[in-house]
């Protein structure tokens, strides 16, 4: 797994500070994105894991497939080309409204369906290949 930072001159790597995130979560937010992220890294164990926007960490494979946002009373996937991926267990369950991104609100107690977010990684991640192909002239 390869990582990236927002600024190429930082001197932490972005897997350290979703670490320290992780960390300094030390509720139910920890855990969930702790899970997220094992999530992830299963289903695409050549992700790559970055930090933007001034502390959001970012999962990436030919685009960006994911970020995990945590707020008060929620963790926060957003999937950046969600509205084109298929979602046959219903994860999304917010920002439907857009064109583009959906997401998923975890919530404490919440159960994270793995295979499903699994899944859900995997098409983003063929979503991103396939508009990476080139064309032969």
């Amino acid at each position: 797994m390869q990582q990236e930072n927002d600024k190429p001159g930082d001197v932490a790597s972005a897997s350290a500070l979703i670490d320290a995130r992780i960390a300094e979560l030390t509720d139910w937010r920890g855990a969930a994105l702790a899970q997220v992220r094992a999530i992830i890294r299963q289903a695409d164990p050549q992700v790559i894991e970055s930090w933007k926007w001034r502390g959001v960490p970012v999962w990436e494979h030919a685009g960006i497939l994911c970020t995990g946002e945590t707020y008060k009373s929620a963790v926060k996937l957003t999937f950046a080309k969600g509205a084109s991926l298929p979602d046959p267990a219903g994860l999304f369950n917010a920002s439907l409204d857009g064109n583009t991104r959906r997401a998923i609100d975890i919530h404490e107690g919440d159960a994270i369906h793995e295979a499903a977010l699994a899944a859900l990684i995997r098409a983003a991640m063929a979503l991103n290949a396939a508009g990476k192909k080139t064309k032969k002239a």
